[in-house]
């Protein structure tokens, strides 16, 4: 019988105006859990510090793309705010094309039952999810 690897955690983003939404994954390293919703302000010190809090040895970032694939202001904004949290963080950090999470985060709510300004804020955090939960599943395919 095989035994179960603990996985060091990994801490998924999704980066918005207003808000940011994040994931991390669980001890095995197979899935996301929604965490937290953080202002947008001073986000970058407090994944810092949580990321220092749970040992987390990688950070996945969403980065919005346009579905022909090019990149617009939201891409550019997230990407500012990756090298904005790097120095803050002593762990790898990635970004994942992470077209339509937010509107699939919200499909999912909706379906849930959810009005949608009742999850206004527990939204982001279901998109970090999926945006970490794309990067957990391309790490079980090529491991």
């Amino acid at each position: 019988m095989s035994e179960l690897r603990v996985q060091p955690r990994v801490l998924g983003i999704d980066v918005g105006q207003v808000r940011v939404g994040l994931a991390i994954s669980d001890e095995l390293g197979l899935l996301a859990h929604p965490l937290e919703t953080l202002p947008r302000g001073n986000a970058a010190a407090l994944i810092a510090q949580i990321a220092r809090d749970r040992n987390v040895s990688a950070i996945i970032v969403g980065v919005p793309r346009h579905m022909s694939g090019g990149s617009g202001e939201s891409a550019q904004d997230a990407l500012a705010f990756v090298d904005k949290l790097r120095p803050l963080v002593g762990c790898e950090i990635h970004t994942i094309d992470e077209r339509l999470s937010t509107v699939a985060a919200n499909r999912v709510l909706r379906d849930a039952g959810r009005k949608t300004h009742q999850t206004r804020g527990y939204v982001d955090q279901v998109a970090a999810q999926m945006i970490l939960q794309t990067y957990l599943d391309k790490q079980q395919q090529r491991g």
